[in-house]
């Protein structure tokens, strides 16, 4: 099964962070007005490609519409917020033998999550996510506190909101399932859709970490059954980038199923 590798979408998302850059947190609301698509390439010698549908919008990747469907106020903010860390996640295990793609990785959410709905993400501290994205020269422990500092200032940003963690990690599993849908193509693996798949996986254990005092307080027992079940559909991803036999979408959407189940008791 060969591989089908969108580069566009890394060369789009690093020529997109070096024009904003260039001209500051400015050329985000004239680039972006409001809920549109991941970014195209830009400059001479790129070739034209027409932007992808909104990343962070209902209307982007499969499963987002599903993971955003009823959502608003303090939640909708915290699962932007959770959306975006997911990237952070996964990039900081690709970072331990690739900084590179690390940094491209946290450049695609910046892009299709972060820059569509800016005025969704509350106080966070966008800077310290995109020195993550800039960091494709830098070591991988360099990297790694790239890496940190960005997931800090996310985990910040959620301070002071009111957050129902479970129906977070729920929502999560359900955007990690929708986006694994486009892994596995009858020609080819898409190795983006993995990652991305992944790192809302991650996001999704993150949540119910972030959540533990409240949720074991309510139902230890459940609390318990949620994070194994969330360990096992983690597990469905055996390496943080693809690999040639990847799990089967039924596996991973069964999975989901199970996550869900066990977080039925708080939901």
């Amino acid at each position: 099964m060969a591989y089908k590798f969108k580069l566009w979408r890394t060369v789009g998302a690093a020529a997109a962070l070096s024009l904003a850059a260039c001209g500051g947190e400015g050329g985000e609301s004239s680039a972006h007005g409001g809920e549109r698509g991941e970014a195209g390439e830009s400059g001479a010698s790129a070739p034209v490609v027409p932007p992808a549908p909104a990343g962070g919008g209902e209307q982007g990747e499969a499963g987002i519409g599903t993971a955003y469907s009823g959502v608003s106020g303090d939640q909708r903010t915290a699962l932007r917020l959770q959306h975006l860390k997911g990237f952070l996640l996964v990039s900081e295990l690709v970072a331990a033998s690739d900084t590179a793609a690390a940094s491209a990785l946290v450049g695609q959410g910046i892009l299709e999550v972060y820059e569509p709905a800016i005025a969704e993400f509350g106080a966070l501290d966008a800077a310290l996510v995109r020195a993550a994205a800039a960091g494709a020269e830098a070591s991988a422990t360099q990297m790694g506190q790239r890496l940190r500092a960005g997931e800090g200032a996310i985990d910040a940003a959620r301070q002071g909101l009111a957050i129902d963690y479970a129906d977070l990690a729920a929502r999560m599993t359900d955007l990690s399932a929708g986006l694994y849908q486009g892994v596995v193509q009858p020609d080819f693996i898409d190795p983006i859709e993995y990652q991305h798949s992944l790192g809302a996986a991650l996001a999704a254990r993150d949540a119910l970490n972030a959540g533990r005092s409240e949720l074991q307080g309510r139902d230890g027992r459940a609390y318990r059954e949620a994070m194994a079940e969330i360990d096992r559909l983690i597990a469905l991803w055996p390496a943080p980038s693809a690999t040639e036999s990847p799990a089967h979408y039924r596996d991973v959407l069964a999975q989901s199923s199970r996550v869900r189940l066990a977080l039925s008791p708080f939901l």
